[in-house]
């Protein structure tokens, strides 16, 4: 038998999805700032081009913990 949908905290796991996210860009950014004159082109294109993900990711979640309160609200 399936589990039923519980869905009672999916915005405190989004949250904290987004919080890690935050924290992995700062890294990211940080990384570059410290390093940029040791890394090649590449890796730094590559750490770049993470964090737009990261930004991305971010703006989803954001979107999804939107829906979720909303969905919450209404039941």
């Amino acid at each position: 038998m399936a589990k039923p949908d519980d869905r009672s905290d999916n915005v405190e796991k989004l949250q904290d999805s987004i919080q890690d996210t935050i924290e992995n860009f700062r890294e990211g950014q940080d990384y570059l700032s410290e390093h940029a004159d040791e890394i090649s082109g590449g890796e730094k294109r590559q750490i770049e081009e993470k964090n737009e993900r990261r930004l991305k990711a971010i703006e989803g979640q954001r979107e999804e913990v939107k829906d979720e309160a909303s969905h919450q609200g209404n039941s």
